[in-house]
């Protein structure tokens, strides 16, 4: 099998960059509109040979990896959230989410039942397949867009409405979506692709802090669940907290250089690295110092009991034809 986008994917050495496109099959392609031409978009989406079909059709140009041909709004209809694709318009869901009985009204189902074709096409691909074959879903905050505005929008004024004015509500309405995506990412796997991706979207239509508040939680949940690990970066300067901190569920801590490069000499930035250090410790972190420029820094650290280490005290960059990969 042609590796060249997995071994990219674990930043392993390849003999070029491999080429993939997010919407691979699609209207571009004479073949792609003929069959268009005889069904709608959810009849190729439900039917496992259909969609193999069109997962199998841009390989021909000599892509790296093919797409599951499938949309990220399927596990809407087996929640009880029905919808279709206008002609021109998009998705269009028939009783879009208004309140927290509509947000009752949505359950979960057994991945198998609901989505059973997906899970099929995927098998009857991994037959024919000799690239990599890459699964997908839509995140929670996308899905619920759609769900409360109905279709789309251009600036979600529903969907944010609902957000801040019933945020236990609509924090519900995430968990619900969370919990339907991470099971069908997870059978998607199972399944046998080989890769998976986390659409969101419409979530650049948030702040960073509605986003921490509101979306983060949620994302972080379901890729955790699927193997995904996850660092906060310089802690200690711009926008960081420890009461930020404290609701991030992150596995790596890494101190900001600006307080590790003095701690040799400067007893406040020694105070803040150790407590740094030590917060990241009781949550369950592992931590990282950066700009460690000379052994005395690095004893310093060993002694606070830093996990991890970089700079040039550690070693300096050198051309890649120098170095070995380490596996």
């Amino acid at each position: 099998m042609n590796d060249r986008f997995l071994r990219a994917c674990r930043r392993e050495p390849v003999d070029c960059t491999p080429v993939w496109m997010m919407r691979q099959a699609g209207r571009y392609m004479a073949e792609y509109r003929a069959l268009r031409a005889k069904h709608t978009m959810l009849e190729v989406c439900k039917t496992p040979e259909l969609a193999l079909e069109v997962t199998l059709q841009p390989l021909k140009f000599g892509m790296d990896a093919a797409i599951l041909f499938a949309d990220i709004l399927l596990p809407l209809e087996p929640m009880g959230a029905p919808f279709d694709f206008a002609k021109g318009e998009g998705p269009v869901i028939f009783s879009p989410v208004a309140n927290k009985a509509d947000v009752d009204k949505l359950h979960d189902f057994e991945i198998e039942e609901g989505l059973g074709y997906v899970l099929e096409a995927i098998k009857l691909l991994k037959k024919e397949l000799k690239v990599p074959l890459i699964g997908f879903a839509g995140a929670p905050f996308t899905l619920a867009s759609y769900l409360v505005e109905g279709g789309k929008s251009t600036a979600f004024a529903k969907a944010k409405r609902f957000m801040y004015a019933e945020p236990e509500t609509f924090g519900a309405l995430m968990h619900k979506l969370a919990e339907v995506v991470r099971r069908f990412l997870h059978k998607q796997i199972d399944a046998g692709v080989d890769a998976v991706q986390l659409f969101d979207s419409w979530v650049g239509q948030l702040s960073a802090a509605d986003y921490r508040t509101y979306v983060m939680p949620h994302v972080m949940h379901i890729l955790k669940d699927i193997g995904c690990r996850f660092a906060l970066d310089d802690f200690g300067s711009g926008l960081s907290s420890f009461a930020y901190l404290k609701k991030l569920p992150v596995d790596f801590l890494k101190i900001d250089g600006i307080f590790v490069e003095d701690i040799a000499n400067d007893p406040v930035s020694l105070a803040m690295v150790r407590s740094i250090n030590e917060v990241g410790h009781v949550m369950g972190m592992e931590t990282i110092a950066e700009f460690v420029e000379n052994d005395e820094i690095l004893a310093r650290l060993q002694t606070i009991g830093v996990n991890y280490a970089q700079g040039y005290g550690i070693g300096r960059p050198r051309p890649l034809s120098e170095l070995t990969l380490l596996r």
